[in-house]
C-alpha cells in the first residue's frame, strides 16, 4: 500500500530544487500583489486544485483558479498579505500570512460589510516534481474572522 505522506517525506532535495521552488513561489506572490491572474496561472499546473479547507470548497484547473482569484480580489480589492512564516522544501511551500483588506463584495456566503477585516491564513502550495509548478493551494483560515471587523 502506497503512503503519500511517506513519499513526500522521502523526496530528495538539492539547493537547485529549493531555489527553483522558492523562485516560482516568489513569481506567484508578485503576480498576486499585481493582481496579474495570467501570471498566477503560469505558476500552476493545468489540473491545479484550490481548496478552502474549512469549508471543503474546491476550484479545479486554471478556470477554477481564475474563478477563485476573481472572487477573492473582487471581495477584497485592497487585500494585503504580510508574510509571517514560510517553509520551502521539495514538497512545496507552506506560508503563514497576516491578511488585511476591506470586505467590499460578498464572498463565500459572507455578505460584504464594507469594513476592514484582518485574519491569519496558512497556505500550502504542493509542488509537482515532474511539471515543476504548483498543484494549487490548500488554504486554512478562521472564516469567523471575516464576520468580525478589524479594530483600528
Amino acid at each position: 500500500m502506497r503512503d503519500p505522506a511517506l513519499e513526500l517525506l522521502c523526496r530528495k532535495t538539492s539547493p537547485e530544487l529549493h531555489r527553483e521552488i522558492r523562485d516560482l513561489w516568489q513569481q506567484h506572490s508578485v503576480a498576486e500583489d499585481r493582481r496579474d491572474i495570467p501570471g498566477l496561472l503560469a505558476t500552476l499546473t493545468e489540473d491545479c486544485v484550490y481548496e478552502l479547507r474549512p469549508t471543503g470548497e474546491r476550484w479545479l484547473g486554471h478556470a477554477g483558479a481564475e474563478q477563485f482569484y476573481t472572487g477573492l480580489l473582487t471581495a477584497f480589492p485592497d487585500v494585503k498579505f504580510r508574510l509571517t512564516d514560510i517553509v520551502v522544501g521539495p514538497q512545496g511551500v507552506c506560508e503563514e500570512a497576516a491578511v488585511t483588506a476591506t470586505h467590499a463584495a460578498d464572498w463565500l456566503g459572507f455578505p460584504a460589510s464594507g469594513q476592514p477585516v484582518a485574519f491569519q491564513v496558512v497556505i500550502f502550495f504542493p509542488w509537482d516534481l515532474r511539471r515543476k509548478k504548483f498543484r494549487g493551494e490548500k488554504i486554512y483560515l478562521d472564516l469567523g474572522d471575516l464576520a468580525r471587523p478589524r479594530l483600528e
